[in-house]
């Protein structure tokens, strides 16, 4: 398939960008960019929220989780819909329901509309995550083109989420409100951006119908999945009421193995989970957020409730992590090349092991450079590392027409991962967190938690090594897409 949107060219030296390729790609960095602020904005604005609406703790919980829910639940859907009724056009439907619910968001005066147009954004960016993400990979060509495209768009990931952390301490102190209006007009211009500058993609042509079955039960099993775990640490983990949710997700998503093996066009092809490289893909997904997201909980409980650190001061804290990787992720494709992603996953869940680990050495009165800086800094490079190798290696090898259903899995994987092991650290938190306790007392029921999230990234490393090779081999892909036979190929290493 030729790219429209790419000069053909030989050597990957001469491989030229058009003003409109990169028109296309600042318009996915955008929606990128989107989903990431709106993550760490709204949790700095919820005291706001609370006391403006009158909400219980209870309550508020839910207009974190309802995004979550939405994103976490609909991500498999949404990456086999874009596969089926074409990239541009799932991305641009959702991207314009994202732009209408921040605007609703920001104008209602009630928690469970409020709830509600959360729910619906999560819903939305389930669309344009893995959509927005495999134009890229069907636009720019495996290999040196592809890496540097995807660094650049992880990079606005990072961006967006350390932006967002500054942002919702400056606009909370005005009104929260501007938290939840801030993306309706970024949403909107991105989406007049792309009706002009992305390429138009055809729907899949040579499908096996549509896999309804699988479509009801695969959602059904994410939603459930993603709703017990968030309800676990509230109505307790060995409850009736989540071991049979548990139990009820353990039979959808066995029904949904069976119906996908029979099924002539399935939501998601299991065969695509024989690939070694997938999988580790998968798993390091799983790891890494999951890890990071119990780190950053537990932080910000840290500085704000013990150190009585501001919501604008804790996010400064946080911010050379954030401004590491949007130095620096830009460079990573160009590293990629050269040692490849397992390498590279490896060392940055390395970085993040030794990060993790150098925070347990938190007082009640640190001094910043010395205790909490060089986590910070060790964390922001791993992630600058982990992040885009992780999608690289996930959309590495596999067909155009599955390239959404990828992308789904792996920010699937993302949002999963990110739910289950934020409750499993809240829990064991919470079970060690004694009654009327010491502000010491309090610390010391924190590193439990500490050493769950760097056992985590430990079994992140274990995992990744599993796969990296001693000695390296070499494929040839295309470097641009192009009609030309003579197009030159250049080695990549896996």
């Amino acid at each position: 398939m030729t790219s429209p949107l790419t000069t053909p060219a030989a050597p990957s030296s001469a491989v030229r960008w058009t003003p409109r390729l990169w028109g296309t790609l600042l318009v996915l960095c955008a929606a990128m960019f989107l989903d990431a602020l709106d993550v760490s904005m709204v949790g700095v604005a919820l005291p706001s929220i609370g006391s403006d609406l009158d909400l219980s703790t209870s309550t508020l919980q839910w207009i974190v989780s309802g995004y979550i829910l939405g994103y976490g639940g609909l991500l498999l859907l949404g990456g086999r819909t874009a596969d089926l009724l074409g990239r541009r056009q799932v991305f641009l439907v959702a991207l314009g329901v994202f732009a209408v619910a921040s605007l609703l968001g920001g104008l209602v005066d009630s928690g469970p509309l409020l709830i509600a147009s959360r729910f619906v954004k999560g819903l939305s960016a389930a669309f344009t995550a893995p959509a927005g993400l495999s134009i890229i990979t069907t636009t720019f060509a495996e290999g040196p083109l592809r890496n540097r495209a995807l660094s650049i768009y992880t990079t606005c990931a990072a961006t967006g989420f350390s932006m967002g952390l500054v942002l919702s301490g400056l606009l909370t102190e005005a009104s929260w409100r501007l938290t939840m209006l801030l993306p309706a007009p970024v949403a909107l211009t991105a989406l007049l951006a792309g009706l002009k500058l992305l390429p138009r993609s055809e729907r899949e042509k040579d499908h096996n119908g549509y896999d309804i079955p699988g479509a009801v039960i695969g959602t059904a099993s994410m939603l459930l999945l993603v709703f017990t775990v968030v309800q676990a640490p509230e109505v307790g983990w060995g409850s009736a009421r989540t071991l049979l949710s548990f139990l009820a997700v353990a039979v959808l998503l066995t029904v949904f193995v069976l119906v996908e093996r029979r099924s002539p066009g399935p939501l998601v092809r299991l065969g695509v989970l024989r690939s070694g490289n997938q999988v580790r893909a998968q798993l390091g997904a799983l790891a890494f957020f999951g890890s990071y997201v119990g780190f950053q909980f537990l932080t910000t409980l840290y500085m704000q409730s013990l150190l009585g650190w501001s919501a604008l001061h804790t996010a400064l804290a946080f911010l050379p992590a954030g401004a590491l990787v949007a130095v620096s992720s830009t460079k990573v494709g160009s590293i990629v090349d050269r040692f490849g992603t397992q390498r590279l996953i490896a060392a940055g869940f390395a970085l993040m092991v030794v990060g993790y680990a150098l925070f347990l050495r938190i007082n009640l009165d640190p001094v910043y450079a010395a205790v909490i800086l060089p986590s910070m800094l060790l964390i922001g490079a791993a992630c600058a590392l982990v992040f885009p190798s992780l999608n690289i290696q996930a959309t590495n090898g596999v067909d155009d027409h599955e390239q959404g259903m990828v992308s789904g899995l792996l920010n699937t994987s993302v949002q999963v991962g990110g739910a289950i092991f934020l409750a499993v650290v809240t829990a064991v938190v919470t079970a060690g967190a004694p009654e009327h306790a010491t502000p010491q007392a309090v610390l010391d029921s924190y590193r439990p938690g500490l050493v769950v999230v760097t056992g985590i990234a430990v079994a992140g490393l274990l995992i990744t090594l599993t796969g990296v090779r001693t000695r390296r081999t070499t494929k040839s892909v295309v470097v641009a897409k192009s009609t030309s036979p003579e197009a030159d190929r250049v080695p990549v290493r896996d």
